[in-house]
């Protein structure tokens, strides 16, 4: 017989969008915390175990197939992408913005904008920036 035992249990199963995906994030998807924070707190104290040993690590990676146990239950990981490869995100089409071929001229308001006391200013060549007066 080998060193590890065998056992079959029911897990549910937790669907994630792409792997290796962090502990504490699975235990948010399944709903069996109520958010990181307390994702965070229970790995860290030992509540949860990952394939049969404890886990400590809140941000060990979960790859397809990782079995966590948590609260008496257990939960399988399941991802159908390849690791490391992105989900395919659909895009939308950009509305397309068309010019209004005649329209009527606009009108120019005339502001008078307040002219700021003649200060040198001087413009880096390389960023186009100007520079900070701090008095």
């Amino acid at each position: 017989m080998s060193d590890q035992e065998e056992f079959e249990v029911e897990a549910i199963g937790v669907e994630v969008n792409v792997q290796p995906i962090e502990l504490y994030k699975v235990l948010k998807i399944a709903n069996v915390v109520s958010g990181g924070g307390e994702a965070k707190h229970v790995i860290g104290e030992g509540y949860v175990g990952v394939n049969g040993e404890l886990e400590q690590r809140k941000r060990r990676k979960m790859y397809d197939g990782d079995v966590i146990e948590f609260n008496e239950e257990y939960y399988v990981v399941i991802c159908d992408t390849p690791v490391g490869e992105l989900p395919e995100i659909e895009e939308k089409p950009q509305p397309m913005q068309s010019e209004p071929e005649h329209s009527a001229p606009k009108t120019k308001k005339n502001k008078k904008k307040k002219q700021k006391p003649d200060q040198p200013t001087t413009v880096d060549p390389e960023s186009g920036r100007r520079s900070i007066n701090f008095f």
